[in-house]
């Protein structure tokens, strides 16, 4: 009576949904059961859903092993489901913001999961899905103040005033200022910018000591941030500490094995690969950051099964705040064997 009363239908449409009876609409099925589960009926529910629930996964740049250990994680997951949902990949080789929205726009889903830029057309794209009933996650860097239904993500943050915090008190003092260089691919990217963010913040609140002498943009690109870095360290002979906030790693390692600098700099990044687990071992490398891209995953398809009443989404609930960890990674805390 109570679950009829909440739910504006008579007891019998309840039974019917409850005991799973049929002759009853998806609208009013979905309706009773969210009753049931606003007052905590000790029963196991079915789901709101008969149908196929179709999710699309964007990711762009699957090259760089970030997004490479990502996908893997979002076959893996499309093999554990049955028929219930249905996980497509969109793998892009770019990630402008055009390219990124006609993905997002494309095909007839219940569902998009994105790794996107904090860009106007993405939020306009957000909510032309949302008008379609089609809620969108995003991955790894978030689109706060769109109308996207969950950020499935670490916080950036924490990661920038960690890597600081790390920093201040690790890097050699020199007289009469130390200074830093920060590398990312560009504050359009809002993990990006909050990293920097986070750092700057931690690095000023540090006291005197370290300043932040220069922002270098190198796209993700290896190459272009090597050569890049290498100007910055000429600019700044006295640099005693780089954060790349960013995935080419690859590029400072390249740029402070120049040995143009006096002394070689203590260097933070992000991601655990293969690659940053060899630096950290051989001392190219003091710090990594990993932001756990296998729960992340995970995560975004649980706020999706939750939004669309599957049971077994424990973990995901309203508002849906992502507490995705972050790893700190050193020589001595290394997993055996190298990422794959």
């Amino acid at each position: 009576q109570d679950g009829a009363t909440k739910a504006g239908v008579g007891t019998a449409t309840v039974d019917r949904v409850i005991n799973e009876r049929g002759n009853v609409s998806d609208e009013v099925r979905r309706q009773v059961i969210d009753a049931a589960r606003e007052l905590g009926l000790r029963r196991i529910l079915p789901s709101a859903y008969r149908r196929t629930v179709r999710v699309n996964v964007i990711l762009s740049r699957v090259d760089r092993p970030l997004l490479k250990r990502m996908a893997t994680e979002v076959g893996r997951l499309g093999q554990r489901f049955n028929k219930a949902i249905a996980i497509h990949r969109t793998l892009l080789a770019d990630e402008e913001p055009n390219s990124v929205a006609m993905a997002m726009l494309k095909g007839s889903y219940d569902a998009v999961i994105v790794c996107a830029p904090d860009h106007p057309v993405i939020r306009d794209t957000i909510v032309a899905l949302q008008r379609r009933e089609c809620p969108v996650v995003t991955l790894i860097s978030d689109v706060s103040g769109s109308t996207r239904l969950a950020y499935a993500g670490t916080d950036h943050v924490k990661a920038g005033r960690s890597a600081a915090y790390f920093m201040g008190r690790m890097a050699p003092r020199v007289e009469p200022t130390g200074k830093v260089i920060v590398l990312c691919h560009d504050e359009g990217f809002q993990a990006h910018a909050e990293r920097i963010r986070g750092f700057s913040d931690q690095l000023a609140a540090d006291g005197p000591g370290l300043a932040l002498a220069e922002i270098v943009r190198g796209g993700d690109d290896s190459l272009l941030s090597e050569a890049k870095l290498k100007d910055a360290f000429r600019r700044h002979p006295e640099t005693v500490g780089v954060y790349n906030a960013g995935g080419a790693n690859r590029g400072v390692i390249a740029a402070m094995g120049a040995n143009i600098l006096p002394r070689r700099p203590l260097f933070i990044g992000h991601e655990l690969t293969g690659f940053t687990w060899r630096c950290l071992r051989d001392g190219l490398m003091t710090l990594t950051i990993d932001q756990s891209p296998e729960l992340q995953a995970q995560y975004a398809l649980e706020v999706v099964m939750h939004h669309y009443g599957f049971e077994g989404a424990v973990h995901a609930n309203p508002p849906y705040v992502s507490d995705v960890p972050i790893v700190l990674y050193g020589p001595q805390n290394l997993p055996d064997a190298p990422p794959v």
